[in-house]
């Protein structure tokens, strides 16, 4: 089978805190299992693969011409009747919540799923058995940072259609909490919570879908649950004789219901509230089609797939568009990535003309610095001295030589490549900087960098968006059109 090797890209930002991964994470071994699918009915082998940092959570069907990706992402939603469904082109995988919520559970970054068939299988209503491969296969830390959604202000979705209700809090941890409130025993008014992904195994993984007996003859009747196992989900019924329905189903499927969960013995649960703990299960598997880690506090009032999804759709799109407009979340006071020694080995310049003292995060298509703004820079002895203001052509060479970093960081042997700037386009200084003031130097790659190779050098393009904010505030900004020439001995 090949892996797949569809990469994720994007503006990237995070918040590093003690509860969550600081560090990208993959799996160690590979490790395959089979099973039936729930709706489908068929057969279908998955191999869970290692992948390369940055590549995200994808889905691969190996039973098609060219071996098709999907990312997990909610733009490829497709369906959400009684599981999450994606899409892309010919290619379609189904029931992907559980896997994901596991794969998210255990903080797992960069994961290909290889399935030959249509479905991902259900192994035993829950996460666990999922959760439980994960960890037979093992975490293996990756030299990338996590990067993270992270929310400045509450943000609020209302279903329309199903009047179901979700806040977002700012967090530096991800936690959820659910509420139901069914007119139907036993679930009535129940809550789950999960305070920590760290506990999420032992809380959370075990919870198995429910339903209702009755639902489960209308289900048979769409051409659903083809391959349910009547002995992997919870079975409601209110009511003491229950003959016929349990007839209607042996005929339908021919299986037979050997489990109900009746007012006489509700014992049976693995949880009191094990309904709301697989209702919060399939939240974190559709909110891990963000595409990145969220750090926020979820709340969520009678959450089901089909509200998931478009609220999850809401939300990255807030996120996106608050990155856009707004200064890059970044925790000054956690550890560079890169310190000023490291970056001088990068970079060609020195004092006093090398601007960037930190990197703090690196990504495939972003890069964030950190330029401390002192009374003893060199240019404050002649650039109004009486009233010392950076000037303005230094603050574009910063947002350059950071550029120039995550642009080297492309290549596979940067020492032996120099920048130079083509052109700076649209570049606007929006407030003064002044010594005590803190740059954050925020750079986007726009598009593939171009290479050309000629007899005497090889020499690439690249296009950069730079921003540089001091706390909340945009001081600068500029597209920057960059050549980089590779140096020959």
């Amino acid at each position: 089978m090949n892996q797949c090797t569809c990469v994720k890209s994007g503006i990237q930002f995070s918040k590093q805190i003690f509860t969550m991964h600081h560090q990208q994470q993959t799996i160690q071994h590979i490790v395959r299992f089979e099973g039936i699918g729930l709706h489908t009915g068929k057969k279908v082998k998955v191999t869970l693969t290692p992948m390369p940092m940055d590549t995200g959570i994808q889905f691969q069907r190996v039973d098609l011409p060219d071996q098709p990706c999907i990312e997990a992402s909610v733009a490829y939603v497709v369906g959400t009747e009684r599981g999450t469904v994606l899409a892309k082109e010919q290619a379609r995988v189904a029931t992907v919540e559980h896997l994901l919520a596991a794969i998210v559970g255990l903080e797992i970054d960069n994961i290909c799923v290889q399935l030959d068939g249509p479905e991902v299988p259900d192994l035993d209503g829950s996460a666990l058995a999922f959760v439980e491969l994960l960890l037979e296969a093992g975490r293996l830390q990756q030299e990338a940072p996590r990067t993270f959604f992270s929310l400045k202000k509450k943000f609020v979705y209302d279903d329309p259609d199903t009047g179901s209700h979700y806040e977002v809090y700012p967090d530096t941890n991800y936690s959820l909490q659910v509420t139901l409130a069914y007119n139907r025993w036993p679930i009535g008014h129940q809550y789950a919570h999960l305070a920590t992904l760290v506990h999420f195994k032992e809380e959370i993984a075990a919870a198995r879908t429910f339903t209702y007996l009755d639902e489960v003859v209308a289900l048979y009747r769409k051409g659903l649950l083809q391959g349910g196992d009547p002995a992997k989900a919870v079975i409601f019924s209110e009511h003491s004789d229950n003959t016929e329905c349990l007839q209607q189903v042996a005929q339908l499927s021919g299986k037979k219901i050997e489990s109900l969960v009746l007012p006489t013995n509700p014992s049976s649960l693995r949880y009191i509230n094990e309904p709301a703990r697989h209702k919060l299960l399939d939240l974190i598997g559709d909110v891990a089609l963000l595409g990145r880690p969220l750090q926020g506090k979820l709340i969520a009032h009678m959450p089901g797939h089909g509200a998931n999804i478009p609220f999850v759709a809401a939300l990255q799109k807030h996120l996106l568009r608050q990155e856009a407009k707004g200064a890059p979340i970044c925790d000054l006071e956690a550890p560079p990535l890169f310190d000023v020694k490291q970056i001088s080995s990068m970079l060609p310049h020195r004092y006093p003309f090398q601007l960037v003292d930190k990197i703090m995060e690196l990504g495939s298509s972003h890069v964030i610095g950190v330029k401390n703004v002192t009374m003893n820079e060199p240019f404050f002895q002649g650039h109004f001295p009486g009233t010392p203001v950076m000037p303005g052509v230094l603050q574009v060479e910063a947002l350059a030589q950071t550029g120039g970093l995550l642009v080297l960081h492309k290549v596979p042997d940067p020492a032996e490549y120099l920048t130079y700037f083509l052109s700076i386009d649209g570049c606007k200084f929006r407030r003064m900087v002044v010594p005590g003031d803190t740059l954050v130097l925020h750079c986007v790659l726009l598009s593939a960098i171009k290479f050309s190779t000629t007899e005497k050098q090889s020499i690439g393009i690249a296009k950069v968006k730079g921003r540089i904010f001091v706390g909340e505030h945009l001081v600068c900004e500029a597209v920057l059109l960059a050549q980089i020439v590779k140096q020959h001995e």
